[in-house]
């Protein structure tokens, strides 16, 4: 077992800013000296999708072609984290390469809040923005609906969609069964923006049908019009979040139902970006990543996803919330065909496309890694993460991986009973003691080892410890801790 010395030497390795640099040392985009092109670079961020709920991850019910052909052409990354099991501290992690609860943000956003992302951090968007680069985002933020926490003021370039998720609407299953009036004291009208401008104040079911074809429209416009330029689209799709909504196109087309259709559209929305790099000569200069925000919403059922092999889903600690599917594809750069298994997440996104863009970090600490080695298939790559941490929504560490082992603290979680149609059931409070998992064997988590291992748990029980004295526990706030905005 490691000294109480070692581990904070590592500790600190572990959030200190990576060194970044090209692979073979070279400046990314090009292999001469001088000022160089860098890649383009394309997230696309779904919402509620779980760890099955693509063909490349073993989907059924319907056919994910343009998403398995990304698979084929790049990478698969099987142990690929988020940073929170629920919306708005999964894309804080994203954005700002840090653990939420180190930009201060626990819970979700919602249409009183009176907070957002501190504009004081530095986003993945201004970090690219550095280099040259002309940013978008193209669907649902979730991190700040007030003007100064929206896209256009934290680096993006155009923004086009939600400033929150689609359910939080009059139309919530929650209230859907009283008068509008009613409706309206718990829900306001969902809007919709463009930059920092409300050009629909009332986002009505027929819209929301159309808003999947509508992002993935104006991403392939986007490309069109900066393919001469290096170009960063963050395409965070509101969907498939409940309540789900498809176009007529893909409406009734598989065999899963309403679900299938609405990953089949966007998986169609992915083949429309692919023709569009083609076409115009840049396929080979684009790094393109498909991922989700956290695991699937089980309580709603025939429209949830599935997170299948793993253990439960959104909102609890189990993998099925923090595990993601995840995909990358570049040719010529990610190896076609490959599948990456040692452990990565969101908050290395921020870290790496800064390396890859030749742009320097934020000046404050971060928890990313560049996993630059993993994606290019190098040689004995291995995770550059010696310990990786799950809180929950009241800032509260409740989980940590370290290698193949996964130790839980006690805890309450919510195992849900699926509802059907679009209304959620109810859920069973559940309680677990302190647990030990043994992901490599024991990828469900069906098994304690806690009692068989006791050095395993004590050890990773300093690690947890040595972040606690970082970033603090629950209300307490750590030294490395920061705030979350406010007016």
């Amino acid at each position: 077992m490691p000294s109480a010395a070692a581990l904070l030497a590592i500790l600190c390795l572990q959030f200190s800013g990576p060194v970044l640099v090209a692979q073979d040392g070279e400046r990314p985009g090009g292999s001469e000296a001088g000022p160089t092109r860098g890649p383009n670079l394309i997230i696309i961020f779904c919402d509620d999708m779980g760890y099955a709920d693509i063909g490349p991850f073993g989907a059924e019910g319907y056919q994910t072609p343009h998403l398995d052909r990304m698979a084929r052409d790049g990478m698969k990354f099987t142990d690929f984290y988020v940073g929170r099991s629920f919306c708005s501290p999964s894309r804080a992690a994203l954005m700002t390469g840090c653990i939420p609860t180190r930009v201060g943000i626990g819970g979700n956003f919602g249409p009183k809040s009176m907070t957002g992302l501190n504009p004081d951090e530095m986003t993945m968007a201004e970090v690219l923005k550095q280099t040259g680069y002309t940013t978008a985002c193209f669907g649902k933020w979730h991190l700040g609906h007030l003007p100064k926490f929206l896209p256009t003021n934290q680096g993006f370039d155009v923004f086009f969609g939600l400033p929150y998720s689609n359910d939080m609407w009059p139309f919530h299953p929650g209230v859907s069964h009283l008068p509008m009036e009613q409706r309206l004291k718990r829900w306001p009208h969902l809007p919709l923006y463009e930059g920092v401008d409300v050009i629909n104040p009332k986002v009505m079911p027929e819209d929301q049908v159309h808003l999947t074809t509508r992002i993935f429209d104006l991403a392939a416009e986007f490309v069109e019009d900066h393919c001469d330029e290096p170009f960063f689209i963050y395409l965070p799709s509101p969907q498939p979040h409940v309540p789900l909504f498809v176009s007529e196109k893909w409406g009734g087309k598989t065999e899963r139902g309403l679900f299938g259709d609405v990953i089949s559209e966007i998986d169609s929305g992915v083949g429309q970006l692919l023709e569009v790099l083609e076409r115009h000569g840049i396929d080979e200069n684009t790094c393109l990543i498909f991922t989700s925000d956290n695991g699937p919403w089980l309580a709603y059922g025939d429209h949830a996803g599935s997170a299948k092999p793993l253990r439960e889903g959104k909102g609890t600690n189990f993998e099925g919330g923090f595990r993601v599917p995840c995909l990358m594809r570049w040719p010529g750069r990610i190896p076609a065909g490959s599948v990456c298994r040692e452990v990565a997440g969101t908050i290395d996104l921020l870290p790496t496309f800064a390396g890859l863009a030749g742009a320097a970090l934020p000046d404050k600490k971060i928890d990313g890694k560049n996993i630059a080695d993993l994606m290019f298939g190098k040689p004995g790559a291995k995770t550059p993460h010696e310990v990786f941490y799950h809180y929950d929504g009241g800032n509260r560490l409740m989980a940590l991986r370290h290698g193949k082992w996964k130790l839980m603290f006690a805890q309450s979680y919510n195992s849900p009973i699926p509802g059907k149609g679009g209304r959620p059931g109810k859920a069973e409070r559940k309680k677990m003691e302190l647990s030990l998992f043994d992901l490599e064997r024991d990828i469900g988590e069906t098994t304690n080892v806690a009692d068989k291992y006791p050095e395993v748990v004590e050890r990773l029980k300093q690690y947890a410890q040595l972040i606690r004295n970082d970033l603090g526990e629950g209300n307490e706030a750590g030294p490395q801790r920061r705030p979350i905005g406010r007016l």
